[in-house]
């Protein structure tokens, strides 16, 4: 295959996230969503959940410690019959675990060249729910042990901000690729209002989770009573908001939402905030410049680390999610509304430059291949 001819690519890929459900299993339903009408045909295997909310996989259990979540297994036989018929000509390995090691393996059964996306500092998760534990140090092998089989035979190991990727040279990667986020069409082509430069009103949207610093957008909902905080998502810290609604009139706590019904109830408030711990990069974020919001977002987020976009973000920093706030308001209308209209700018050519180099990746690992 020449490097022409990349309108006629076959991709495959696979993740053992669900799509929408968290970050990973976003980035590739939206990737796909946009390579449509440029690849000759693109396909993601991996759990899907049904309209009644059932998980569907080969296998699926129980997460301990949270019901939002399913441990699931591929049904390799499936699998394997899919590399048979889609015969793809490249293959993107999105997630570690079995789903990753039955993706890489069946790929080079199939003659298939594979890139592998590292979207999760396991190392940050296992420190955060497990420091200094014998299940921590379990949990931290496993996925190393998982990683280290998918670096073995991958052309490169693709991730959206550098320290990520750092991570990825220190446990073998024989290459890296710096990749960055697309933003799904649903958070660009419906039409939105300008930003009013107003701060009356902020949502969370992500997993209920302790990476996501729940305690200090409580606390911001305490501090500023004149707000209105809304919460999207679920995970299991869902009980501390849901209690949290009891104790504060200025918060609304809205459940699981669709994609489509995000970015409506995005549309409504004037900011998002992310004080996640950590996040690998945080998509949410990038949608919400897409819609002209402020965004608040902690300097643990890997979108801090694309300088390009920093001028349409609002950081956190060590003084906190309230601190920050504060800083805003003390703004004027006028300049919040600009870092509102720089960061809807800046998502919009950030998504363009995103594809650019995704095309550019696959049209290299399919020539170096040939």
């Amino acid at each position: 295959m020449s490097l022409s001819n990349i309108n006629h690519t076959r991709l495959l890929a696979i993740s053992d996230a669900a799509p929408s459900r968290n970050g990973a299993g976003a980035y590739y339903q939206d990737l796909l969503e946009q390579m449509q009408g440029k690849l000759e045909a693109s396909m993601l295997y991996s759990p899907t959940i049904n309209d009644q909310g059932a998980w569907q996989a080969g296998l699926v259990l129980p997460l301990p410690g949270d019901k939002t979540q399913k441990l699931c297994f591929p049904n390799i036989w499936h699998l394997n019959t899919l590399f048979r018929e889609f015969r793809p000509h490249v293959v993107v390995i999105a997630t570690p675990g079995v789903y990753g090691i039955c993706g890489a393996w069946l790929a080079r059964r199939h003659k298939v060249p594979y890139l592998t996306g590292m979207h999760t500092s396991f190392e940050q998760l296992t420190e955060l729910y497990w420091p200094n534990s014998l299940q921590g140090k379990i949990v931290e092998h496993y996925f190393r042990f998982s990683n280290s089989f998918l670096f073995r035979h991958t052309e490169a190991v693709l991730g959206n901000a550098e320290p990520i990727l750092e991570q990825a040279r220190k446990m073998g990667a024989p290459e890296t690729r710096l990749i960055g986020t697309p933003v799904s069409s649903e958070f660009i082509l419906p039409a939105y209002k300008p930003h009013k430069g107003e701060l009356q009103s902020c949502l969370f949207a992500g997993r209920l989770a302790k990476e996501k610093n729940i305690e200090a957008l409580l606390q911001a909902v305490e501090d500023f009573p004149a707000i209105q905080f809304s919460v999207a998502g679920d995970g299991p810290l869902r009980p501390d908001v849901e209690q949290a609604v009891g104790r504060f009139a200025n918060l609304k706590y809205l459940g699981w939402l669709s994609r489509s019904d995000l970015r409506k109830t995005l549309d409504e408030h004037d900011a998002l905030l992310l004080p996640s711990h950590f996040e690998t990069f945080g998509t949410i974020a990038l949608e919400a410049m897409c819609r002209e919001k402020l965004v608040f977002v902690s300097s643990g987020c890997g979108i801090t680390h694309w300088n390009r976009l920093l001028p349409g973000l609002i950081i956190i920093d060590e003084s906190g999610l309230t601190r920050a706030i504060e800083a805003v308001l003390r703004k004027t209308p006028e300049e919040r509304r600009n870092i509102a209209r720089s960061g809807n700018s800046l998502a919009i050519t950030w998504n363009e430059d995103v594809m650019s180099r995704w095309y550019h990746i696959l049209k290299g690992t399919i020539r170096d291949y040939a």
